[in-house]
């Protein structure tokens, strides 16, 4: 008799053996990339999906990537066509209008086969330091298309039958400015998803086919149950809330991203299309990144233990318009729509479910992924760098803790970059490093405090582009608790120091550089004090 289900052990089983799997796909990529961006801040995700693309496990890596993956990945298989893919192929695009997030991101793709039949497929995501454009680092915050963020690349065979196309890699790496760094970058994904194939294979050797389909469609209806009882819990009803981005990458101007939520039992629906239009600048964002924003915020506001495969999206709809802000149409640009609109995505979302289930959300984050990119040709070694890091900031008080500090929230999980590695990698010295105190909102819980990092170019010259958020607003607090600080941006010339827009770029010479802050989470409740209790920030 064919086996057709699991039992609660084996389904234990099959997830851990899967998802450990896409643990050490990305465990393989962190070691052996080049650039401090993959190898030290793990800026990277990995994951395992079924022939047809649907997810079936994932790495605990960055929720943006997680969340976006899924739709990425059907398209290139949906397009490229899987009657076209052969074993020993390996695909590669950075295609934000078929799912992908921005042009540094990276995804490789790579077919597993077993008895001539594709079974799974093995995918990684990884940003670049650099994919050519308008500036270093690939993330102008002043580009008007698509055409000047850097080389776009449909799905195209890297490795064909695993043949290496040469011809195609030199194309893509005569476009990039740290060509050597990211020709390590892609060879290191392209690696990691041959260990997934491995371990896949000796699965099913183990498994057969037969179970291995078995468990893969067990996983995925285990998480839409779980799914479905997590949004049970939730209160039934409707929000409808509208946050701003204040800066679109050219100028500084409001721009509303709304959302009206619903839960009604075990189905929830999130409605964007009242969002503004998509702008000139680069803070639009794809259709798959909004919907892997709502993803993180069922999985934060109901249980974060439920399962990351097909199953989790399958009681939620997310409906957004075409040609907004979070949908865009090409030739819009997107390279800071992860770093900035993604947040706000999350704060307009946090804010909807206030209205009807207040107990369960926290004040508002910092806000952004707050990135700098530093870049230029040196001299002194005869290359291009790029340093590329975001930073974190100050978390949201909740209803029952204070926030923490200078930690990366919401859409975003990396790492810092040690200060040596930046000193090591790059012509940079850190001059400050450090939380910016007393920036979280006062409450009964407090928001966490936001950081500053102070940089100086120490020979030559560089590009700097800098793009944060909360600057001429700030994080909201809850529930009475205060705001949080917001966060500011400086330049440091020879003629002084001048303060930035929070979406800014110049040119720096040697002694130069700049200091970002980011904004401190907003506080949660009003403040009380006992008279015999000092008051204590944590």
């Amino acid at each position: 008799m064919k086996q057709e289900t699991l039992n609660p052990v084996e389904l234990e089983v099959a997830r851990n053996r899967l998802e450990s799997i896409s643990e050490e796909v990305g465990t393989a990529l962190i070691q052996t990339s080049y650039s401090p961006n993959i190898k030290d801040r793990r800026d990277c995700s990995a994951g395992i999906y079924g022939p047809d693309g649907m997810l079936i496990s994932q790495a605990e890596h960055i929720p943006l990537h997680l969340g976006l993956m899924p739709t990425l990945i059907k398209n290139v298989l949906a397009s490229y066509g899987a009657e076209n893919l052969a074993e020993g192929d390996v695909l590669i695009t950075n295609n934000p209008y078929l799912g992908g997030s921005h042009l540094p991101d990276m995804c490789v793709i790579t077919p597993v086969f077993w008895q001539a039949n594709l079974i799974a497929v093995v995918a990684n995501m990884a940003h670049h330091v650099d994919v050519g454009g308008l500036t270093p680092g690939s993330m102008a915050t002043h580009a008007t298309e698509i055409y000047q963020e850097g080389i776009r690349v449909p799905p195209v065979k890297l490795f064909s039958t695993g043949q290496l196309d040469d011809e195609l890699l030199a194309v893509l790496l005569t476009n990039i400015r740290t060509a050597d760094k990211t020709r390590g970058d892609i060879m290191a994904q392209v690696a990691a998803n041959r260990l997934g194939e491995r371990r896949i294979h000796e699965l099913l050797e183990e498994w057969g086919t037969q179970r291995f389909e078995v468990s893969t469609r067990a996983l995925v209806d285990y998480a839409e149950r779980r799914t479905r009882a997590a949004i049970e819990q939730l209160p039934n009803g409707t929000g409808t809330f509208t946050d701003y981005l204040e800066h679109d990458g050219t100028h500084e101007t409001p721009l509303a991203i709304t959302v009206t939520v619903t839960v009604s039992g075990d189905q929830l629906t999130a409605d964007f299309t009242q969002t503004t239009d998509q702008v000139s600048g680069a803070v639009n964002c794809s259709w798959a990144l909004t919907e892997g924003c709502v993803a993180y915020v069922i999985k934060l506001l109901t249980d974060p233990s439920l399962p990351s495969n097909a199953g989790l999206m399958e009681p939620i709809e997310v409906s957004t318009r075409p040609g907004s802000l979070v949908a865009v149409n090409f030739p819009a640009p997107v390279s800071n729509g992860n770093i900035q609109t993604s947040q706000r995505i999350v704060d307009a979302l946090l804010g909807a479910f206030y209205e009807f289930a207040a107990d369960r959300v926290p004040a508002a984050s910092s806000g952004s992924m707050a990135i700098m990119t530093i870049g230029g040709y040196d001299d002194a070694t005869e290359q291009y760098f790029s340093y590329v890091e975001t930073y974190g900031g100050g978390q949201g008080a909740m209803p029952d803790q204070n926030g923490a500090s200078a930690i990366h929230t919401h859409m975003t999980n990396t790492r810092n970059t040690p200060c040596e590695v930046i000193e090591r990698e790059y012509p940079l010295r850190v001059e400050a490093y450090r939380i910016a105190t007393s920036t979280g909102g006062a409450g009964q819980y407090h928001g966490g405090d936001g950081l500053i990092r102070t940089l100086t170019l120490t020979r030559g010259k560089a590009q700097v582009v800098a793009g944060t958020a909360r600057v001429i607003t700030a994080p909201w607090g809850l529930n009475g608790g205060d705001d949080g600080t917001p966060g500011k941006v400086v330049r440091h010339s020879r003629e002084g120091d001048d303060p930035r827009e929070s979406m800014t770029r110049f040119d720096v010479s040697n002694g130069e550089g700049i200091t970002i802050q980011t904004a401190g989470g907003g506080g949660y409740g009003t403040q009380t004090q006992h008279e015999d209790e000092p008051l204590t920030r944590k």
